[in-house]
């Protein structure tokens, strides 16, 4: 799919759908990407299909990486709160034809993938006195 299209499905997304910025879109976009590649996954059909908690998994290496200690702030300022925003904003992109499915995929498979501050705020928190020994 050529990024024009990309970005004019994103839009209609975004006027039907208005919670989450378009940038998270391209954001989930670039982390499917990225956790085809970590789980070294073929780059066409068949076999590239990645679960909802791969896609969870990758995507909180990919804004760690991308975002550093900003990934929390960065993913609230696109109205991305927990792993369920990540699951409607997937299946979004699934219903406007732009990723696929499996008949075992559902929204469900992302709810409760992690809690926020603990992928994306703790890893950047200093160590207690404790942890350090």
């Amino acid at each position: 799919m050529q990024q024009s299209q990309f970005f004019e499905a994103v839009r209609k997304i975004h006027e039907q759908d208005p919670r989450y910025d378009p940038e998270a879109y391209l954001f989930v976009r670039e982390a499917l990407d990225y956790t085809v590649k970590m789980l070294d996954k073929p780059a066409t059909e068949p076999g590239r299909h990645v679960s909802g908690q791969e896609l969870l998994e990758g995507i909180r290496e990919y804004a760690v990486n991308e975002f550093g200690p900003m990934a929390l702030t960065v993913l609230k300022s696109w109205g991305v709160t927990c792993t369920a925003d990540i699951g409607e904003m997937v299946f979004n992109l699934v219903n406007a034809g732009i990723l696929g499915k499996t008949d075992e995929d559902r929204r469900e498979d992302f709810a409760g993938g992690y809690d926020f501050h603990e992928a994306f705020a703790k890893p950047f928190q200093p160590r207690s006195a404790e942890e350090a020994r």
